[in-house]
């Protein structure tokens, strides 16, 4: 693949029972930095525009429905470069293994294989009580607030954050039944054995309180791909922060 259309394409998958509205205003971030690139956001199956239909429960089938959706839009036509997280992340490095020559390379987020890391990595045991905290939680806004201070870090914008996100779910709710198929899917994906052939960027967070930094690490370690660390962030960090991640795309492209 020719590296020089590397960041031209951008192709964004967020993670579990996230949609592309949960971007925020990182999208914009990225569009000034790149100003003359492509940005599009997709959403999974039962989230976002989708939010109707059933999720498959694995990343292969998951991988077979956003391809489609890209190709229908044209995306395509040019090589993609992905910047997916978590479970988005899952979803493009198989897209990298099953179809290498839609695209240019993935910058991939705070994701995680299972066969390389154990499941209280993968999902960290500290975590357990928040996790039930959330379930239990039938206030839309306080059920997102719990979210955010579960996977984000900084708490300067929690209550705005938290009401954009509750009202994201009262517009295009994911079901419960969404999250559970997305989690089978996510707990059992095993990436192969082929280390792809565009390049990958990994990228987790030191603060990351769901899923440990050690599995990026571990990813990094297994096909020799390079990793970039922040310092403080949590599992969502480009709403931590989005400035730092586009630094460290910057830096990956080239510009």
């Amino acid at each position: 693949m020719d590296n020089r259309q590397l960041g031209q394409n951008w192709l964004l998958l967020r993670g579990l029972a996230r949609e592309p509205a949960h971007w925020g205003d990182f999208t914009g971030t990225l569009q000034a930095a790149f100003p003359h690139a492509r940005i599009t956001t997709l959403a999974l199956p039962g989230t976002g525009e989708h939010h109707q239909q059933a999720s498959p429960s694995s990343i292969g089938e998951l991988c077979e429905f956003v391809r489609q959706q890209a190709s229908l839009q044209g995306l395509l036509e040019q090589p993609v470069t992905f910047f997916a997280l978590s479970l988005g992340a899952m979803v493009a490095w198989e897209w990298l293994q099953r179809y290498p020559q839609d695209c240019s390379g993935a910058a991939l987020i705070s994701t995680s294989f299972a066969g390389l890391s154990p499941f209280y990595h993968r999902l960290r045991w500290q975590s357990y009580g928040q996790i039930a905290a959330i379930l239990r939680e039938r206030d839309i806004y306080q059920r997102e607030k719990k979210i955010l201070q579960l996977v984000n870090n900084n708490r300067e914008r929690d209550d705005l954050i938290a009401g954009q996100w509750a009202d994201i779910h009262q517009q295009r709710p994911i079901s419960p039944q969404t999250a559970y198929r997305q989690m089978l899917a996510a707990a059992s994906y095993r990436p192969g054995k082929n280390k792809p052939g565009p390049p990958v960027l990994l990228i987790n967070a030191q603060g990351d309180r769901l899923v440990s930094p050690k599995c990026s690490v571990a990813i990094a370690k297994k096909w020799q791909l390079p990793l970039k660390t922040h310092p403080w962030a949590g599992h969502d960090l480009t709403v931590d922060d989005g400035a730092w991640a586009v630094d460290a795309l910057r830096e990956w492209v080239g510009e």
